[in-house]
């Protein structure tokens, strides 16, 4: 005598699994995150950081020039204010 087992898996024939495709789940909503105010900070210094990180030394006896240069009354024109002006927009937005 032979006992099959109730709800017995025949390996031929795929098992149906419960809550198969026939069910429909309802959408819970977006996922979303949010990032504290101090997080953000410190992104922001961090960042800063990278960025002088990746800066050119400061070379002292160029910024003494640049120094007499803007103290001389003659060297201030329209032209120097505009191309100084042109070369801070292209470093901002450039």
């Amino acid at each position: 005598m032979t006992i099959d087992r109730i709800g017995s898996i025949d390996p031929i024939q795929p098992g149906k699994k419960p809550g198969g495709p026939n069910q429909v789940r309802e959408p819970r909503g977006a996922d979303s995150i949010s990032i504290s105010f101090e997080a953000q900070e410190k992104a922001e210094l961090l960042k800063a950081q990278e960025i002088t990180a990746m800066a050119p030394e400061v070379r002292a006896e160029r910024v003494a020039e640049l120094k007499e240069k803007i103290n001389d009354p003659a060297y201030i024109n329209d032209t120097v204010i505009n191309a100084t002006a042109d070369k801070l927009i292209d470093a901002l937005f450039g």
